[in-house]
């Protein structure tokens, strides 16, 4: 009896130290904008330390629980903390927002730079269509005195990417540190590489220690997806480079060559699960990253990173750091997302941000399929393994084990095919749900001898090759209709799947990945969303050789090269353009280096129509913004749209909560701020217009010092677009001008409504053409 008292006592000692354990999850503590001054970081550590021992038992409880005072990307911190220790901050004047860290941030995941102009070789005729002036990476000097932030997976900094054979010596505005850690060590930075850091408080928070078969507790890559958006953005040219099986070969190279890097690895390897299905970035490590980035003396952030959803402004990190990199003039790069193509799903819509979707380039792997009727079908594919005779041909959804749930029997889940079915033929399966890597592997282990990957509708013509384990090509949606009817028109279907090779000037590029997330912003509609398209399909860069060219946990296969698809290969390209414009013009503003980009965009292909979708349809402005970015125009666009990070704070007032400004900032909102729309954008949107709008916009002249520019659109159907004045005429450099864009409906009963339609205008002086896309939702 005395001892089961003893013990009951014990259990209500226990209990409730249990349940505060269990209940303490990771928090982010925000107080607003800035108003951080000069205080050093002890000093800022004690202000939220002070915060916290208000609400915990003791100072000693309170340090412990505090994981990172943030200085730089946002004035607060992240702490573990209790849901009644969260509702005791959140009700305190001074703090705006207390919301939990998550792990909802995933990664988005050589030929792209000759295709838009970049490399000095290569004459094809779209290049030259694209070219324009000096040429471009010798004006900018490769980006040699530009430093590169990377926030990702970590680095492989063994890979002849990130060599500093003849560079120059460290930038010395440069305050960054190379972090030691496994298997990573200060020798591993070069004047190349020059910073490295780790960012695992959070994620460790919410999984505990990192495993060190899954991942480095360090700077190291054991993923390669942070070593291949490294590398693209900056990484330097390498002669004979290739993915496996020799596919791609040719020169590697990043868009400034000679920048120098930095990486931030802020995103870790998910506990027990596949790395082909990504990794975890929690919010309070990025915001760590992207407040020692700011601090370290980047000039451009590269993040790869999004969520499915859109954020609100106040839970939105990656925006809210951005803000404060703006204010230092530092140029945000974020991916759009790999949700689409639903409407709505991009991620990273802060206006200070550019948000770039994915679309492809004139390269293609071709890899055909012969069947028993003599019919070619043409797939794409990077798996070298041959095929001598035609084999048997069978759909997957033909083949598959019992209980297969219906709308799941075609696309070879694992253990779904049979093997008494599927033995010593070729599958045909469909793209959907698991990996398109995994599908093969399925389609080995049943005994299957090939396979073939048909595009679901939502994918089109788009076509993510993969280096798949047995002989294997993938087809267009179309193709795979083909293949299908073949199968079933034929009592003995057979084929034979030739191995993929490597084609250029493959037309028509670019057009959209079906992957890549699309407007509306769902945040602020009047922000028209993404800001521009650059490639993302099938790109080649650097590899982790700690991983496979799948990631899948079966692949023993190690690489230094790979080629991968996402929106997180689109970011990088846009990353290491603003690199090199930042070279040539380092008083340019963030807004200045957007605009340029987009105002110089295309939206036509290499066969000189309209850029599409990726089942051929023309594409919007919700799927490629402004166009395909075109760098070597960028350098000099004529007219840019300018803002301030002041005109951000102002645009704030109108599309977040009024506190996100004003406490503990001198800025004051105004009592009626004006619309998001008279935000000094490039571009615009207008959500039910059924009344006349009127949008003032100012440009500022960077072209020549005497031209006269006269205005053209080209409105939506059922819209009327007007400018007053439609002559602009510049008498100096640096010149501003204002204008005012008039928007009305023009009520035509023939027009499809409830709908938004897509437009352009654009100012000419007969040498520069400044255009800006417009989305009109007509009620």
């Amino acid at each position: 009896m005395k001892n089961s008292m003893s013990c009951f006592f014990l259990l209500l000692i226990l209990v409730p130290v249990l349940a505060s354990s269990v209940e303490k999850k990771v928090y982010i503590v925000y107080f607003g904008q800035h108003n951080n001054g000069e205080k050093a970081l002890h000093e800022i550590e004690k202000y939220h330390l002070s915060y916290l021992h208000s609400v915990k038992e003791s100072e000693e409880e309170a340090k412990s629980s505090l994981l990172y005072s943030y200085k730089h990307s946002i004035n607060g911190f992240a702490a573990k903390l209790t849901p009644d220790e969260v509702s005791k901050l959140s009700g305190m004047e001074e703090v705006l927002s207390v919301f939990p860290s998550h792990g909802k941030y995933s990664v988005q995941t050589t030929r792209s730079w000759e295709f838009v102009g970049l490399d000095e070789g290569d004459s094809h005729s779209w290049k030259k269509l694209q070219m324009g002036g000096e040429d471009l990476l010798s004006r900018a000097k490769y980006g040699k005195n530009i430093i590169i932030g990377v926030m990702d997976s970590g680095v492989w900094p063994e890979s002849p990417s990130f060599s500093d054979q003849g560079m120059d010596p460290i930038p010395k505005s440069w305050k960054g540190i190379c972090q030691e850690g496994v298997a990573f060590n200060s020798s591993n930075c070069n004047k190349k590489l020059i910073g490295a850091r780790y960012y695992v408080k959070g994620f460790e928070a919410a999984y505990g220690t990192v495993n060190a078969t899954e991942d480095f507790l360090s700077p190291r890559d054991m993923d390669g997806h942070g070593t291949h958006t490294a590398s693209t953005a900056g990484g330097r040219q390498v002669n004979d480079a290739a993915a496996f099986g020799g596919f791609a070969k040719g020169t590697a190279s990043g868009g400034a060559p000679l920048a120098r890097l930095s990486i931030y690895k802020a995103c870790w390897a998910v506990p027990n699960q596949a790395k082909a299905d990504g990794n975890t970035c929690f919010d309070a490590d990025m915001l760590a990253a992207l407040d020692d980035a700011i601090a370290d003396g980047v000039d451009i952030i590269s993040v790869s990173i999004g969520t499915p959803k859109p954020l609100q402004f106040e839970n939105d990190v990656i925006g809210l750091a951005a803000l404060e990199a703006s204010r230092r003039n530092i140029v945000v790069v974020c991916s759009a997302g790999n949700s689409g193509p639903a409407p709505g799903t991009l991620s990273n819509t802060s206006p200070w941000i550019i948000t770039v979707g994915a679309s492809s380039v004139d390269r293609a792997f071709l890899a055909p399929v012969k069947l028993g009727n003599g019919l070619k079908i043409i797939g794409q594919s990077v798996t070298p393994y041959k095929m001598k005779k035609m084999y048997p041909l069978v759909y997957a959804g033909d083949v598959v084990v019992a209980g297969v749930a219906q709308n799941l029997t075609g696309q070879c889940l694992p253990g779904s095919v049979d093997p008494t079915k599927a033995k010593g033929k070729i599958v045909v399966c469909t793209r959907g749900a698991g990996l398109r890597v995994g599908k093969g592997l399925e389609v080995k282990r049943a005994g299957g001898v090939g396979m073939v990957l048909a595009n679901a509708i939502s994918n089109g013509n788009e076509i993510a090759c993969d280096p798949h384990f047995l002989p294997a090509t993938a087809l267009s949606y179309d193709s795979g209709i083909k293949i299908l009817e073949y199968i079933n028109s034929t009592k003995n279907p057979m084929a034979k799947i030739s191995p993929g090779r490597t084609v250029l000037h493959y037309k028509p590029a670019p057009f959209m990945a079906g992957f890549t997330s699309c407007g509306p912003n769902l945040i602020d509609p009047n922000i028209l969303k993404p800001d521009i398209t650059a490639p993302g399909v099938n790109i080649l860069a650097a590899w982790s050789e700690a991983s496979s060219p799948t990631k899948l946990p079966m692949d023993h296969r190690s690489v230094k090269y790979n080629i991968y698809s996402g929106t997180s290969m689109s970011c990088p390209h846009v990353s290491g353009s603003a690199a090199l414009l930042k070279a040539i013009h380092p008083h340019w503003s963030v807004a200045a280096i957007k605009s340029a980009l987009m105002t110089t965009a295309t939206i036509t292909n290499n066969l000189g129509e309209l850029i599409t979708d990726a089942n051929g349809n023309a594409a919007t402005p919700f799927q490629f913004g402004a166009g395909h970015f075109r760098p070597t125009k960028a350098v000099d666009p004529g007219l840019i749209y300018d803002a301030t990070y002041e005109d951000y704070l102002l645009y704030l007032c109108a599309a977040g909560p009024n506190a996100l400004i004003e406490l503990n900032s001198p800025f004051k909102c105004p009592a009626n701020p004006p619309s998001t729309l008279t935000l000094n954008y490039p571009s615009f949107a207008i959500t039910n217009l059924n009344t006349t709008i009127t949008i003032r916009r100012t440009v500022t002249n960077i072209g020549r010092p005497r031209s006269t520019y006269f205005f053209s659109a080209k409105p939506p159907l059922g819209v009327r677009v007007k400018a007053t004045p439609s002559i602009l005429p510049f008498k100096r450099l640096g010149q501003k001008l204002s204008f005012t864009i008039t928007v009305s409906p023009t009520h035509d009963p023939t027009v499809t409504k409830s709908e938004y339609v897509f437009g352009w205008y654009s100012w000419d002086d007969g040498h520069y053409h400044v255009r800006s896309p417009m989305a009109v939702y007509l009620p």
